[in-house]
């Protein structure tokens, strides 16, 4: 069943959608990509004359209660862009009452998911690898299809638009699914566009294709790494893990994030690249700073000869124009993870440079493809957001999905 096929008219409609934006320290949103993005599905269900139940997780409670993580946070910019009122549940497990009582064309948000530990089925308090965290998942698992089952008690059909965590096996995301039919299952707008959007990057590649893969450990993105030497013709590595690059060959990074325990990971990686063919692009200079600041006074040094001192902060001058001109001309680009900390302003240059080079590229026909939260926040920082192609909301989804895997979310639906 799609979307476009279901009529809404008088069902109430759970629709999981993905709300986990970014707050500052007064509790106010400040970047509302996600909510725009699910809009759509959600001003659907109205539309038809349906009611709407949302839910969505907030940050990593770790499945106990967190106020600084709460979604009565963001109702009243929820109303603002559905244009009508949202009424709260403060507990997402105890809103029967409150669906149950839903008309027509009115809206539902609960509160944050993961503060019960159920939706994701990790069990809290607990040391990963012991005998005693093997049993609690067991008795997690049943519990959490309980929850899932709460959850669907609330509607009379499922729509899964969260695309930033579809690959999760959550109850929200691959649970909820059994206890609607095939015909009262469905994906959002939001979901379909982001499969396509995967779909036009993996399915129809134009070359040259180039990968930027930002962000700071090197562990964290291993797989798609491995995994994009197979499809790219370029890639450039930036962010925090240029300095677990730079270390393993020898390199002094001063206070620079660096992961000691993968640097042979590293040289594994320039392997790979070089067997396949790959150009590999790094930053041969950095700029640093004496401390994590936005005012810290600033320096240009050689990515491996930074002080002991300093640590290096954005992609230095030299690396700009490099990756600049290792973008320019491609006709396939995905960009996930920033080139520095852009959410300094004086050290966000690097990202920027990235940014306007992906503009051009895709105003001279190239396909771009922005997926990962910071790399959204960067393209929305810097204006580029109508100059690109695609702006995906989710990153390791969006990842795992360029990887080739099947993603949990999607394949309940389908089943």
């Amino acid at each position: 069943m799609t979307i476009d096929q279901f009529n809404f008219a008088g069902k109430k409609a759970i629709v999981r959608v993905d709300f986990n934006v970014p707050l500052d320290e007064n509790g106010k949103i400040t970047d509302d990509t996600r909510i725009r993005g699910a809009l759509p599905t959600l001003k659907k269900v109205l539309a038809d004359g349906g009611a709407l139940i949302i839910m969505s997780h907030m940050g990593k409670p770790k499945g106990k209660v967190n106020p600084k993580l709460s979604l009565g946070q963001i109702v009243d910019a929820v109303s603002d862009a559905l244009g009508t009122k949202v009424q709260f549940a403060p507990d997402c497990a105890k809103a029967k009452e409150a669906a149950d009582a839903l008309k027509p064309g009115e809206v539902l948000l609960l509160e944050n998911l993961r503060f019960y530990p159920e939706e994701e089925g990790k069990p809290v308090g607990v040391e990963k690898g012991t005998p005693e965290f093997d049993e609690a998942k067991k008795v997690l698992k049943e519990s959490q299809k309980e929850f899932a089952k709460t959850l669907a008690s609330y509607a009379d059909c499922y729509i899964m638009d969260a695309f930033g965590t579809a690959h999760r096996k959550h109850a929200s995301t691959a649970v909820i699914d059994q206890f609607f039919d095939k015909d009262s299952r469905m994906l959002g707008y939001l979901m379909e566009k982001e499969v396509k959007a995967v779909d036009a990057v993996l399915g129809d590649i134009k070359r040259p294709f180039i990968a930027i893969m930002g962000g700071s450990k090197v562990s964290s993105k291993i797989g798609i790494i491995e995994n994009l030497l197979g499809k790219v013709d370029k890639l450039i590595l930036c962010g925090g893990m240029t300095y677990t690059f730079s270390k393993a060959h020898g390199g002094e990074v001063g206070k620079s994030i660096c992961e000691l325990d993968k640097l042979d990971v590293a040289l594994g990686v320039e392997e790979l690249a070089k067997k396949n063919g790959v150009e590999l692009v790094m930053a041969p200079d950095a700029i640093c700073a004496p401390e994590f600041s936005n005012d810290a006074p600033q320096s240009v040094y050689p990515s491996n000869a930074i002080p002991a001192d300093l640590e290096g902060l954005d992609a230095g001058p030299e690396a700009q124009k490099i990756f600049t001109e290792a973008i320019k001309g491609c006709k396939t680009i995905l960009w996930n993870g920033p080139a520095g900390v852009f959410e300094f302003d004086n050290f966000c240059d690097g990202s920027r440079a990235i940014g306007n080079a992906i503009a051009e590229a895709t105003a001279e026909g190239a396909f771009s493809l922005i997926g990962g939260g910071d790399s959204v926040a960067c393209v929305n920082k810097f204006g580029l957001a109508d100059k690109v192609s695609y702006i995906s909301t989710g990153g390791g989804a969006l990842l795992e999905a360029i990887e080739g895997k099947v993603l949990p979310g999607i394949a309940a639906i389908n089943e």
